[in-house]
């Protein structure tokens, strides 16, 4: 599910700009995939350097975006077709070599969140249209509807791997939507592909869900976060080198029905919009783990959060809660800096996890 906006995009593009150092050679690209721009920007390097990089992180976020999305023609919507029909376990699906990992890393961390995150929910996501949210006539689906696909119970432990990396399916309610996971391990991949290339200081910034090595001249970046609730920086936090930051928030992809307020991350033991957060911060030094890791606390919520954290070895976070109300780990509390804090809400430090 994709969960930033362009407003943080814009605040940390101001903020690298005034920190650069006039002397470095800094070269920058955008790229459109998952939904939103991709802002790829080098940092000590040459102009033949940075065209080769550029030239092959264009080529690998187009497969990405077109193989791992469940709304194209290419790999992962092929296989949730497979998937509908698999009644059997014991009828292997044969998959492309790249959805290999996305599925088992997948499997590891909705084992860790309890199933917070959960990219089986892909006909629940389908159902809910929020693609088209700026519809006048948008509405929620039946509730029947949606109590069907709940009792179906889709989880990533009913996939599984044979021994030849073949897919086993037993429940035919699987649809996998990565919207939650693919962003993130994504940007993982191509900064290791960066690295490669010999290119050791860049950030990769896909609307506000970023992931940085090295670092520019002799500064940190130091990056915005967005207040849930309006278009001002809540607050800001400079990122060490290898480390990446990602946001869940109920302000993306919103729809308002009958008075009543629906944003589309969807919770999959109610089949609705989660009500407990407003949005919540996730720092880790693994892309992919923090952006499924964001998504996963954000369902679990006030009451369950801390121990998500604590299972997914997630030590940086900051939950808004649907007071308004802010939760941080101690570590995260040692890291942020509060730029425009309501007078009205409240801080809590949980323990440490």
């Amino acid at each position: 599910m994709i969960k930033q906006t362009l407003f943080i995009t814009l605040i940390f593009c101001a903020a690298l700009i005034s920190g650069c150092e006039k002397t470095t050679r800094q070269y920058s690209y955008s790229i459109f995939a998952f939904g939103t721009l991709i802002d790829i920007t080098l940092y000590d390097v040459d102009s033949d350097q940075a065209d080769t990089a550029f030239e092959q992180l264009q080529q690998d976020f187009d497969y990405f975006h077109q193989h791992w999305s469940p709304w194209t023609d290419g790999n992962l919507a092929t296989l949730n077709t497979q998937l509908s029909k698999a009644n059997n376990q014991a009828i292997p699906i044969y998959l492309p070599e790249d959805l290999i990992p996305l599925i088992k890393l997948s499997i590891t961390l909705s084992a860790q969140s309890d199933n917070y995150y959960n990219p089986t929910i892909g006909n629940l996501i389908n159902l809910w249209q929020f693609h088209k949210y700026q519809d006048n006539n948008i509405h929620p689906p039946e509730d029947g509807r949606i109590k069907t696909l709940v009792r179906d119970n889709p989880r990533m432990s009913d996939l599984s791997f044979n021994k030849n990396n073949q897919l086993l399916n037993k429940n035919t309610a699987v649809s996998l939507n990565f919207g939650a996971f693919a962003k993130g391990y994504a940007i993982e991949l191509e900064m290791k592909r960066l690295q490669h290339l010999n290119i050791h200081n860049a950030v990769i910034n896909a609307g506000g869900d970023l992931s940085v090595i090295g670092q520019h001249g002799d500064r940190l970046w130091n990056i915005g976060i967005r207040h849930p609730r309006n278009n001002t920086m809540l607050a800001s936090i400079e990122i060490q080198p290898n480390e990446s930051i990602f946001t869940s928030g109920d302000y993306e992809r919103v729809y308002h029905f009958k008075g009543t307020r629906f944003h589309h991350i969807l919770d999959p033991r109610t089949g609705y919009p989660t009500q407990d957060a407003q949005s919540v911060t996730v720092l880790h030094e693994d892309a992919g783990r923090a952006d499924a890791a964001a998504t996963a606390l954000f369902v679990a919520g006030r009451k369950n959060w801390q121990k998500i954290a604590k299972t997914m070895d997630i030590d940086h976070v900051m939950l808004i809660d649907s007071n308004g109300d802010i939760h941080l780990t101690p570590a995260m509390e040692k890291r942020i800096k509060f730029l425009n804090k309501s007078s009205t809400s409240h801080i809590f430090i949980s323990e440490q996890l």
